[in-house]
Parts: C-alpha cells; structure tokens; sequence
C-alpha cells in the first residue's frame, strides 16, 4: 500500500494492495484502485473513478466523475478527461467469448483533454494537446494539437497548449491569445514555436 501520508484518499475509496499512488494526489469517494494501477504525482480522481490494472497515470492527470479506465489505457503528464468520458479496451465484446489476451491499447500523450460523455474506442493513440469534444466519439488516431468533434469525430482544427482554437494565417502561423506562445502549420501538421528555435 502506497504512503497514506503523500496523498489524500476519501474514506469511500478502495485502493486495492499492490496500486501506486504519487504525492500530491487526490482520490475522491468510491473510487476504486486496482492493484496494478499506478498514478503520477498531483493526480485528481473525481467521485466513482475506476482504474484497471496496468492502467497508467502521468503526472496532474484529472479524471472528473464516473469514468472508467480499462487495462490498456495510458495517459502522459498533464490529461484532462471529461466527466462520464468512455473508454473501451476490446473491439469486438462478446459476453460468451473471453477476449481478454486482444486488449487493445489506447495512448494518450502529455496534454491531451477529452470532453464530457465522449467515447475513446480503443487502439487509438491521440497526439500532445490534441482536444476531443464533448459527446464526440474517437475512432482514429488524433493528430498533436487537433480539435475533433462529432460520430464519428473528424478534425476541425487546432488547439494551443492553453486550449484555444488556432486561427492560422496564409504563412501558416498563428498566435495563441491566451499565452501568446506561437504555433507553425506546416504539410497539415501542427508544431510549436519555441522562443529559442
């Protein structure tokens, strides 16, 4: 069991024997761990949050309230997921057919946010800051920065790092009003500026 004094965990959750909690967490009611969970540090679980095991959690995940995270789920510092978002770890379910050796995984890498009641189908892998919408559903990969929405979710643009959407010039530039940080748009791909580059 993990060091009760680095994290918070409401009394209503269950941490199985064997999860991994970093410092700074916070676990909130009915909230269940299973033993091969593991979270980074600063993570935030809302009310009825499930954690499978081999489940892995960056650091400052936030999962908001009644989300299940099913084996093969990883998610890389800095996730937001949405409340009551769905995430599947089996193509193809049959109740009378034991499928549990064709879990797919599902990537999600640093920065990403998925909105309220969306459905990530898995095998995907969704790109840094990639922003999915509410009630959206993810069949494909999603591409680092992109905004998709919609059944099945298609891109409709760009997201900063701070989640504004990017309204890029003929040059293929633009400027996030938020931070001011600068994005570059080059062969339909989205990249960052640095100000050292």
């Amino acid at each position: 069991m993990p060091d009760t004094l680095s994290y918070f965990a409401h009394p209503t959750a269950v941490l199985d024997d064997g999860c991994r909690i970093g410092a700074g967490s916070r676990i909130w009611h009915f909230c269940h761990l299973s033993a091969g969970a593991e979270l980074g540090e600063g993570c935030s679980l809302g009310q009825n949050v499930f954690v499978a095991d081999g489940v892995r959690l960056g650091r400052n995940v936030k999962v908001q309230n009644n989300v299940s995270l099913y084996t093969g789920v990883e998610c890389a510092d800095d996730v937001f997921i949405g409340p009551s978002a769905v995430f599947t770890n089996v193509l193809n379910p049959r109740a009378a057919v034991v499928r549990r050796h064709e879990y797919q995984p599902t990537k999600l890498a640093q920065g990403v946010s998925i909105g309220a009641n969306a459905t990530i189908v898995c095998g995907v892998q969704l790109g840094e800051y990639a922003f999915v919408g509410a009630g959206s559903v993810v069949t494909k990969d999603v591409q680092p920065y992109a905004l998709v929405y919609g059944n099945p979710a298609r891109q409709r643009g760009w997201m900063s790092t701070h989640g504004h959407q990017l309204a890029f010039s003929e040059a293929g530039q633009a400027t996030c009003p938020e931070s001011g940080e600068q994005y570059q748009l080059t062969n339909g791909q989205v990249s960052r500026i640095r100000p050292d580059s």
